[in-house]
């Protein structure tokens, strides 16, 4: 899959037949003798936490992006909670209030950022 000189195809493809295989899976170029090892680190299927099957490989970025018991902190109180907890926790801990230091009134937490515009 790469290019090479035409001087060298006839000896670089009798060396590639012999020594590399193609992946059924990922379709990379991996020497025969590591194909086996490949498969069983990269492909063999693995369940995550929230209790999706999923490719060893991918694990990490479900983990990070995608996994709704991912941990995230709530932008209100940053509580660390699982993903698909956080916008029931945000919808509660957003409507707790807070005195403003300016004008003495109680604001709603999720009102604060906009709160100084309206101030007085």
């Amino acid at each position: 899959k790469k290019d090479i000189p035409a001087v060298n195809f006839l000896i670089h493809e009798i060396h590639c037949r012999r020594n590399i295989e193609i992946c059924p899976y990922c379709s990379d170029s991996i020497p025969k003798s590591e194909m086996k090892n490949h498969i069983e680190s990269e492909h063999v299927q693995v369940t995550c936490k929230c209790r999706m099957k999923i490719e060893n490989s991918l694990l990490k970025d479900h983990e990070a992006s995608a996994c709704p018991l991912r941990p995230v902190l709530c932008q209100f109180c940053d509580i660390p909670l699982a993903f698909s907890k956080l916008q029931e926790h945000e919808s509660y801990c957003g409507a707790r209030t807070e005195p403003c230091g300016d004008c003495g009134r109680n604001v709603l937490l999720r009102d604060l950022k906009e709160h100084p515009r309206v101030c007085g």
